[in-house]
């Protein structure tokens, strides 16, 4: 009575391992595919046009708070 594998009970840990086992795998080619789409993407001209738009964001945002302070402080 100690066997139960001899009856179908070792088929679920062995179906659920085999579940696990290819889970993992279509997770692993998932990222593999969004991997290499994000490197077509950035080689394209919509990549790169992208890339330049967040530079000039950037620069935009680190130069517009050049001038004077945003709070003023007033003694008196």
């Amino acid at each position: 009575m100690g066997c139960f594998s001899c009856f179908g009970g070792g088929d679920k840990e062995e179906r659920r391992e085999q579940d696990r086992l290819a889970s993992a795998e279509a997770r692993a080619k998932a990222a593999e595919a969004a991997q290499k789409r994000q490197e077509q993407f950035d080689q394209s001209a919509a990549g790169r046009a992208a890339r330049a738009q967040m530079q000039g964001m950037a620069k935009q945002s680190a130069n517009s708070n050049k001038g004077e302070p945003v709070l003023k402080w007033q003694m008196g």
